[in-house]
């Protein structure tokens, strides 16, 4: 099950378990396609009874907002606040559910974050905070999970072109810089793709998973 598995690293995700045999199932507002559910994942119930019905046995969580791009002075708490409201509390509402269920013995999951958190974003508000706070929970869930035989591990994206948050991103520091997009964007040679992020995330082991890995184009190294 891919939460957030309609665009970005979570298409990428999807397609490479579809590729590999797996039957998916796209958790989004609007899924395009006849494996997807349709549904707010910040929605407690809704998370609950996706899960209860189908059991996966590889969560992957990758839907969040993207962030409003502004100096801190042009913010408002509002604003600031998006990624609190919905990255996190996605986060804290799937990890429940999943341990509360739970997942079966020996099943994964696995929570995108950013590496925002470990070198900051100034223009984009609490996003980088928030996805501090995503790992944490990660970590607190990895630890409680692990007497059911629940692998839970964060994964940390370097920024990247063709995603919805990357693209955000890049839009705004180049704008600050004063340089064309394609010109910062072209800066960004670590980045990974959503094709490389699905074979990644498939390639995790099943077992003595690391509590958090960077994700660039080298692919995954554990934290």
């Amino acid at each position: 099950m891919v939460v957030g598995g309609s665009r970005g690293f979570g298409l990428g995700v999807a397609r490479a378990a579809r590729e590999a045999g797996a039957r998916v199932t796209v958790v989004a507002r609007h899924p395009d396609s006849a494996d997807g559910v349709a549904g707010d994942a910040t929605d407690e119930v809704f998370a609950e009874k996706v899960l209860a019905d189908t059991r996966p046995d590889l969560l992957v969580l990758t839907a969040g907002a993207a962030p409003e791009m502004r100096p801190l002075t042009e913010h408002s708490w509002e604003s600031f606040s998006v990624n609190w409201h919905q990255d996190v509390r996605m986060a804290f509402v799937w990890l429940r559910a999943a341990l509360r269920l739970p997942l079966p013995a020996g099943a994964r999951v696995v929570v995108f974050g950013s590496a925002a958190e470990l070198r900051g974003s100034p223009l984009s508000g609490g996003y980088a905070g928030a996805k501090a706070t995503v790992r944490l929970i990660t970590g607190y869930a990895a630890g409680e999970a692990r007497d059911s035989g629940i692998g839970v591990t964060a994964v940390l994206p370097v920024l990247t072109p063709g995603t919805t948050v990357g693209e955000t991103g890049i839009r705004a520091y180049a704008q600050a810089e004063g340089i064309s997009r394609d010109a910062f964007a072209a800066r960004l040679t670590a980045a990974p793709t959503p094709e490389s992020a699905g074979a990644a995330v498939l390639g995790l082991p099943a077992t003595e998973l690391a509590p958090a890995y960077l994700l660039d184009a080298d692919g995954l190294r554990a934290l």
